[in-house]
This record gives C-alpha cells, structure tokens and sequence, in this order.
C-alpha cells in the first residue's frame, strides 16, 4: 500500500479474496471499486466522501461485515477521513451562511442609505421648487403692479406733444423693462414665455394667452421617472385604482381588460389561490372580487339583468297625456257569432274593397264612430287558445262578452268571464242571434247571475246590449255603449315619447320575412325606430296599417304590421323603442341566453334522487314525438299547449319543434332523426321538402281546423298505450286422482265441474281455496286421446307444464286471457 500528499491513489494486493477494478478520482475525494466474491462496493480515500452502494455494509467493528482485504488500520483512516470530510462541509455551509447574511445586512445598509439619501434630494428639489414658484409669483405681483402703474401714463403723450420735457421720457423706461423681463423669462413657461405645445383654435381666437402648462403632480412624476432612470432603477407608475363592473360571471381575459393590468398576472394571482384558469376560461364573481381586491381595485358588483335598465318604464307627465281611442277585444264561445258580429260592424263601418283582408291577417282594424276611432282585437273561441284570449284581455281596456241566445252561457263563456275578471276591465255583454226562433235572452242574463255578471236588466251595472249579426240589429246601440264606456274610462295615453306596445300576432311571411302585428300602447312608433321585442330586436322597416296601406308612424292604441325584425318573435311580447342598435342587440341577447337557460334547468335534475327518479320514470312512459309548423306564432302556441295535455302516467306527446311558414328541408330532417311525423297547420312543404320527405318516408300531414289535429294526435298516442289484460274463467276441474306415467310424471284424473277445460287455456291449481301453482298445461287427454278441450261432467287427464306436485281433492281452475285496447279519454 503507498500514499501520496498530492494525488494520492489506493493500492489493494491482487491476490486476496477481494479484486480492485477501478479506480475514481473526483478533485479530493477519491474511491475505489472493489469487487468482493459476491459484493461490489464504493471505498473512500482519505479526504473525499465515500459512495457505498445499498447492501454493502461496510463497519469498521465488526469483520465479518467488512469488505474483503481491507485492513483495520486501512478501515479506521478510512472512517476518520469520512468525519473529516463531513466536519469540512459543516464549516463551509456554516461559512456561506454567515457571509450571506452579512451581504444581506450590508444589502440593506445600503438600500437605507439610499432612500435617506434620495428622501433628502426630493425634499431639497421640493424646497427649491417651492422657492422658486416663491419668486415666480412675486415677480408676476411686480409686473401687473407696473402695468396698472403705466396705463395713465400712456395716455399722456397722446394729449401732450411729445419733447424733451412732459411725460415723454416717463413711458419708454417700463418697455425696456418688459422687454427684458421676457428675455429673461423665455423658456420659463411664464406667461411672457414662448408658448409650448400645440396651437388650438381657441388659443388663436383669445389672442395665444393662457398657454399649455403641466399640473405641478405631472412635473413630479416626470422628475422622479427622471430619477429613477438615471439612478438604473426601474421607474414604477403610480397606481390607478379602477372601478370594475363585476358580472355574475366573467372571463379572466375580460378581467384582466377591466382592471388594466396583464392577464399574465392575472392567471398568476388564480394560481396563487389555488386556481388552474387559462384567459379564456370563465370564472365566478366571489373568485373575481378576491382578484380584484388584491390588485388594489374596487368592485362594483352588476347583474346581466341590468341591461334591460334601458327600457325601464317612464312616467309621464299628466300635462304630456292625450285622449286615444280605446281597444275592445271580442271574446266568447266557439261558434257563438264573434266574427259574424265583426263582419257585420265592418261592413257597416269600412268602406268596401278594404273589408276582410286585415282581419284574416292581423285580428286587429280600427272603425269610426262619430268621428273616434274604435280599435277591435279578435279572439278565437276555441279551447286551445286560452293563453291567445288572456293576451286579449291583458292589452285591452273593454271586453265584450259574445253569447249566443239559442245556447246561453258555455265553458268558454266562463273563461272569457274569468279572464275580463283577471284584467279588471270592464265588460259589454252582447247577446247575439236573437234573430233565431230559440233564441232566450233572459234565459242568458239568467245563467250569467251565477258567474257574478249583473247585467243592466237585472239591475245591475254590467251594460247588455241585443244584437243580431246577420240581419244588423242592434249593432248601433252596442257601439254607442262602448263609446259610453270609452268616455267613463277617460283613456289617455303620451304620443310624445318612445314606442311601447304589445305583439298581438306574429307570422313568417315568405316574401317580407318576419312579421309582427304590434298594439301601440303608449308612444309612436316611427318608420326607422331601433326596438326590441322578447327574445328579437330589429328596425322598423315599414309600418302597415288595418287598412293595409303604408304609414310613417302609429300612435296610440293603432294596429300596425311591422316589418324589420330579425326573427318572429312570440306573441304577447312587449315591443320597447332603444336608443342605439347595440342596446337593442345586447338586451335580445340577454333574453335569449335566460331563456335557454331556464329550459335547460326545467329540464335538467339538481339532485342524484332526481336524476334516478326521472330516468326511473322516463322508462315507464312511451313518447310520441311530433314537429308542429304554423301560419302564425299564436296558432302554433295553441297547438303546443294542446299536445302537452294528451297523454297520462303511460305515454305523452313530445313536441320537438314548433314554429312559423312552411315546412322546410330542415325540419324533414329532424323529423326522420327523431322518428316523428310532421304536422302543418295551414301551411305547405316546398318542393324541396315534399321531395326529401318521400326519400325517408317521413310523414307529413296537413290541417286547417286544430279539432282534427288533436284528434289524430290523442288516437295514434292511445296506440303507444299497452292493452288491458282482461281475464275470464271458462271452467273448474276437481282432481279425483293422481297416476304416474313414464316419461310423462303425474298425471291428474279429474272431472270437469263447471263450464269447459281447454289445451290452450291457463290453468292455476287451488289447494284449501290457496293458489298453489299457475302455469299452463303440458296434456289434455279424454282416455287415450289428446283433444282440444272437455265439457263440463266429462273425466279427463291433465299435466302441469313443470310441474308435479298434486294431489286428490284439488281444484283446477280454467281461465283465458283477453286484451283489451285502450284509448286517451
């Protein structure tokens, strides 16, 4: 073995169990590889660490644990260069530690004498500042001291004649003095300085005084970025503490745009708290007011909601508000004479060649009564259209109760009661078809006392009126009790301000897009307003009136179609004129967005117990999927509240699209997707959709009264319907015996009691009157003979299909099984 001070190197004999391979030296620690019998082990030299792989076991004490030919006196200086080289790196950490603390001390020495340092410059720059605006101003005192001195002065000389003697010599000393009180101020931003910035109109126009000069904070800012600069440090801004309108929700790049600041720091902060959001995700409010507030800005918290704010309601000034003609919606039973009777008053009223049209299109015409304008909304009485008649009844200010007097008062009748009612308006009772033999007019007044409606007649307050539509009668005493009423009303409305009104109707028109047909409630409307309605906003295109002629503008309580919108909206929406098309649009958006909203929750469960009991009961219950299109918005609103009451607990209608004009490609397709026929109501396929249809075999249907439609809908939804088991008993079989018969089992000998026994018939076996077993039978025989069945009185063998457990004295009871259709009531 040999050692060197320099490099030193470790020498083992070759020949003993232990075997060197290698030797490693890494700067002062230096090893060596031995490789034992079994073992191969990291030795260290003396001053360097030692590397020992796992297992190895080297101890200086005990010999058996120790590598092979490795003295104790080489294990012990083995083992003090290891406590060497370990007390060697405690003292270099414990060095390092202590010089970075002293560097971080000095760190901070200097950092303080820095600040003291710069603290005393700014105060000594502050003071001189302070000296010299000091000086500034009582030199601006002296000179406009000296200018009102030298006024009278001047006016001397042009009194005078000038000359060596008088005040000549008094006015050129003070010009010199300005002059060098200029020189001297150039530059210096003083009023007699050279003006800085740029030339505005209105500096030139006041004669250039006044020039640009910065705030004294500006000046400080821009001296301390000064400062900073040149000191090499880095010039911080000063912070601006924002305002941020904070939303139920909001993206964090939106966030960031709303604070000023990165949206790199933004993510950062997220993170900080826990939050893993890239800028484009979307966060909640309670996360974002924990952002906000540490970035040192100020929340405002605002909702979605808050931009309908816009359009909120006006209140008008009484001397702003004029008389307007008063609405009158006709209600009633189905085929009680509304429209005859509206026909009648518009044939009456309207000149010829403009009757009839506007009707069919709009429900909505105006009529004259001498010389005020009357505004009649028509409602269809059948059952379906409930919410189309409590529209009516909403935007109108008299109703007027059609009832036939050769039927009286029906169950539409009453829903018309009940919605006038509901509306608080007041109403007109017109009996109409008094023309007819049975007709009974008392008998209605009669019925209509137990609704609560007294009419005048019965000594009540509640105007009757006996009209006839066909023949004409009583058509002038009805307009004269509306005009009554109009006049008790005292109906007045502001035509001086934005346009709010109501959609009556609203349909798809092939060739002028969507269209609405709007009551002006309060306002004008004007050709070329910005508005929105319900979930769609658009511009007044074009205004047509109840006469179907081209206005400019409509005022209150007239009917107009408007053209312009960007999609049909539903009927019943409020119309509301914005300011700007951008509000229009934000606030359509917002309402569209909440609406698919509240469908997705009303369908969607909250909880787990909610899920599993809907997809429980979604199992039980078969659907008939269909796709209903419509003339206009409120027969297609009719026709789906309809489908929605057919059905019970085992199968209901499923509407999958309902909507306005004709029946498109589109909807072909969603219809064979779904398996569902298509049902048009007063409209047509195009060709397109004809050709499409006949390819996949989807069914379309047409309809032109919605008694049919429901009809069909409610019978092909009663075929979804399981039959009726129906059960009946055919006879009863006493077991006299039971025999074994090979490759058969037991057989039973019985004797028909009652009624017949047949092969096919179900079989249940009674024992002490309890059901025992029920099943079918396996044989039927009359002695040796299989036949179909045995007449009361006879002997027979019967089998139990898997079954052998009978006895004598038990009762075969003999039944069949019926199905019995069901249908929806």
């Amino acid at each position: 073995m040999s050692e060197d001070d320099g490099k030193k190197t470790l020498g083992i004999r070759r020949g003993g169990p232990g075997n060197v391979k290698q030797s490693f030296s890494h700067g002062r620690t230096k090893s060596v590889v031995v490789e034992t019998k079994r073992k191969r082990v990291m030795v260290p030299k003396p001053g360097g660490g030692t590397q020992t792989k796992a297992g190895s076991g080297v101890v200086a004490g005990d010999p058996s644990k120790r590598p092979a030919g490795i003295s104790d006196a080489e294990m012990e200086r083995r083992m003090k260069a290891l406590q060497q080289a370990k007390a060697r790196e405690a003292e270099d950490a414990a060095k390092r530690e202590a010089e970075e603390k002293a560097r971080a001390e000095d760190r901070q020495k200097r950092r303080e004498e820095q600040e003291a340092k710069e603290r005393e410059e700014r105060e000594r720059e502050e003071a001189l500042k302070a000296k010299a605006d000091e000086d500034a101003r009582k030199k601006r005192e002296a000179e406009e001291a000296a200018k009102r001195a030298a006024a009278p002065a001047a006016a001397a000389p042009a009194a005078a004649p000038s000359g060596p003697r008088g005040g000549g010599k008094a006015t050129p000393a003070p010009r010199k003095e300005d002059d060098r009180d200029q020189k001297r101020n150039k530059g210096r931003g003083d009023d007699g300085g050279r003006r800085s910035g740029k030339l505005t109109l209105n500096q030139a126009l006041s004669g250039g005084e006044g020039g640009r000069q910065r705030s004294m904070a500006a000046m400080k800012r821009k001296q301390e970025r000064a400062r900073q600069k040149a000191m090499g440090g880095s010039v911080e801004r000063e912070k601006v503490v924002r305002d941020v309108q904070l939303p139920e929700a909001i993206m964090v790049s939106e966030l960031a745009n709303r604070m000023s600041e990165k949206v790199a720091d933004v993510v950062k902060a997220l993170m900080t708290n826990g939050i893993m959001a890239t800028q484009t995700q979307t966060i909640d409010a309670d996360t974002a007011e924990l952002i906000i507030e540490d970035f040192g800005h100020k929340v405002v918290r605002v909702s979605d909601a808050d931009v309908e704010d816009v359009i909120s309601e006006i209140k008008d000034d009484p001397k702003d508000l004029l008389p307007r003609p008063p609405v009158i919606t006709v209600m009633g039973h189905v085929d009680h004479g509304k429209t005859s009777l509206l026909d009648a008053i518009r044939n009456a009223r309207v000149v010829a060649g403009e009757a009839g049209g506007i009707t069919q299109h709009i429900g909505a015409y105006q009529v004259d009564q001498d010389g005020k304008k009357l505004t009649f909304l028509d409602t269809p009485g059948h059952a379906a259209f409930t919410s189309m008649r409590a529209r009516g009844a909403q935007v109108t200010d008299i109703v007027i109760l059609v009832v036939a007097a050769d039927d009286a008062v029906m169950p539409q009748t009453i829903e018309a009661i009940n919605h006038a009612k509901a509306a608080e308006v007041p109403m007109i009772v017109a009996i109409n078809k008094i023309d007819r033999p049975a007709a009974n007019p008392d008998k209605v007044r009669t019925d209509l006392l137990q609704h609560e409606v007294i009419v005048e007649k019965m000594s009540g307050e509640v105007q009757d009126v006996e009209v006839s539509a066909i023949n004409g009668t009583g058509l002038d005493e009805l307009l004269e009790a509306i005009a009554l009423q109009s006049e008790l009303l005292e109906l007045k409305a502001n035509p001086n301000r934005a346009a709010q009104g109501a959609v009556i109707e609203a349909q798809l028109d092939v060739g002028r897009g969507p269209v609405a047909t709007v009551l002006v409630e309060t306002g004008t409307l004007k050709q070329g307003d910005i508005f929105v309605v319900g979930e769609q906003w658009g511009k007044v295109r074009a205004l047509v009136n109840d006469q179907g002629e081209r206005v400019k503008e409509a005022g209150p309580s007239v009917p107009v179609e408007v053209l312009g919108l960007n999609g049909t909206p539903e009927a019943g929406d409020v119309l509301n004129v914005t300011d700007t098309e951008a509000q229009a649009r934000e606030i359509a958006e917002y309402r569209a967005q909440a609406a698919k909203d509240k469908r997705a929750a009303a369908g969607a469960a909250t909880t787990l117990e909610q899920l599993m009991a809907n997809a429980k009961a979604d199992e039980n219950v078969s659907e008939l999927p269909i796709l209903v299109k419509a003339d206009v918005q409120g027969s297609a609103e009719a026709i789906v509240q309809a489908m929605e009451k057919i059905g019970n607990d085992e199968v209901r209608v499923r509407v999958l699209h309902s909507g306005v004009g004709a029946i498109t490609e589109s909807d072909i397709g969603l219809a064979e997707a779904s398996g569902a026929p298509v049902f048009g109501f007063n409209v047509r396929a195009n060709a397109t959709a004809r050709n499409v249809a006949n390819q996949k075999g989807v069914e379309i249907r047409y309809y032109s009264v919605i008694y049919d439609l429901v009809d069909d809908v409610k019978a092909a939804a009663s075929g979804l319907l399981s039959a009726e088991i129906k059960e009946n008993f055919i006879g009863y079989a006493t077991i006299k015996d039971v025999f074994k018969v090979s490759n058969v089992g037991k057989v039973a000998g019985c004797l028909v009691t009652e009624g017949v026994a047949r092969r096919s018939a179900g079989v249940r076996l009674l024992r002490d009157n309890v059901v025992i077993h029920e099943g079918t039978l396996k044989t039927l025989k009359r002695f040796k003979d299989e036949v179909p069945e045995v007449q009361s009185g006879q002997e027979c063998g019967m089998a139990f299909e898997n079954y052998d457990d009978i006895r004598p004295d038990d009762v075969i009871e003999i039944f069949e099984r019926e199905e019995v259709e069901r249908s929806l009531d």
